[in-house]
């Protein structure tokens, strides 16, 4: 107790005893005491608590990579069970900057509902951003939290890490690769989830339904046991690149390609951001090259499971992708991909790039 607050103790237990051996105590007065003592305790205890900042709620990035794998793996079986039906009620959202379709079917909309609210309702105050969107009142009662623990994350990852939750963005793409999906190439077909922390792809999850592979990895922790048998080791087998690029402008990517790293180069085109990653991960290319806009949605996963296997995505001019605001989903400076020998491939697009701008 202060000094103060010592002298009106003090002045006070006299009056009371001066009072007490004279006349009779004014209850009243008695009571106005001890309620302004009261208030000075009770100042002196929680006065300053006003100034102190409340803590950040924390979540577990263990926890939440279990549930960003069961989001994925839910929103990958009704992909797969649309797919069967006879009707997946395609419509366009309307065209690509390329001039391409851009399709979006139920197999979309229901993996969204699943995907994003198993995840909110695990994590309800944690921002995500999904490719698609709720189209009017929808009913997602039946819709289980994602599940916070998975035996093999369990068994990798043996510690956890807690963060504040305004540091964390999570990007998820319900069906990547729409339009192969419409034409039944269900090879190319992903559902993924990605946790950015304050901006760095930091934890990945690609999921193919039609062939039940799930590939998940935490930057600086590690990576499924399927995906870490999968990586090659060595690096590139020959020197002749391989280069995975979109479907949809193929053709330009091929010159682009075959102008920066030589005629003999190999260009594979394929549909879905997420199987392009994943073959460039798993040895089948060397690099995956994207010439043009692309929504942080379709590459998050990638980049991320890139950052836990010590590869590397960046734009065409190098730059690390920045996965911090929601607002900011558009990446327009192409995408290159590598797990070995970024730094070979990145100076040779660069000096194109400034040739021929694109």
């Amino acid at each position: 107790m202060g000094g103060d607050e010592k002298l009106v103790w003090a002045a006070s237990k006299a009056d009371i005893m001066n009072l007490g051996a004279t006349i009779r105590v004014n209850k009243l007065g008695l009571g106005t005491i001890i309620t302004v003592l009261a208030m000075i305790v009770m100042l002196y205890r929680y006065g300053n608590t006003a100034t102190l900042e409340r803590k950040p709620a924390m979540v577990s990035l263990k926890s939440m990579l279990s549930a960003a794998i069961d989001a994925a793996q839910r929103g990958g079986r009704i992909v797969y069970q649309v797919r069967e039906a006879a009707d997946m009620h395609e419509k366009s959202k309307g065209k690509t900057k390329e001039g391409a379709n851009e399709p979006v079917t139920d197999g979309d909309l229901k993996s969204h509902l699943t995907m994003f609210y198993s995840l909110k309702k695990a994590f309800p105050g944690v921002d995500i951003i999904s490719e698609e969107h709720d189209t009017g009142s929808v009913d997602v009662s039946s819709v289980m939290p994602a599940s916070t623990f998975n035996m093999e994350v369990s068994s990798i990852i043996t510690d956890d890490i807690l963060v504040p939750i305004h540091d964390i963005r999570v990007w998820i793409d319900p069906l990547d690769a729409t339009q192969e999906y419409t034409e039944n190439l269900r090879e190319y077909v992903t559902t993924m989830v990605c946790v950015a922390l304050r901006g760095y792809a930091t934890i990945g999850v690609i999921h193919k339904p039609f062939s039940n592979f799930t590939a998940w990895g935490w930057a600086g922790k590690g990576v499924s046991s399927e995906l870490q048998m999968s990586v090659p080791q060595g690096g590139p087998k020959d020197d002749i690149p391989q280069i995975i690029v979109s479907r949809s402008h193929a053709g330009d990517v091929e010159g682009f390609s075959k102008a920066a790293f030589g005629e003999r180069t190999k260009v594979i085109p394929a549909g879905g951001a997420g199987y392009k990653t994943l073959a460039v991960i798993q040895g089948d290319v060397d690099a995956y090259v994207h010439v043009t806009l692309i929504k942080k949605w379709d590459i998050c996963a990638g980049n991320a499971l890139l950052n836990a296997l010590h590869g590397n995505m960046t734009t065409l001019d190098g730059l690390s992708i920045d996965y911090s605001s929601r607002e900011d989903y558009k990446n327009e400076g192409g995408v290159l991909a590598t797990l070995y020998l970024h730094k070979n491939y990145l100076p040779k697009l660069q000096e194109l790039r400034k040739k021929k701008p694109h």
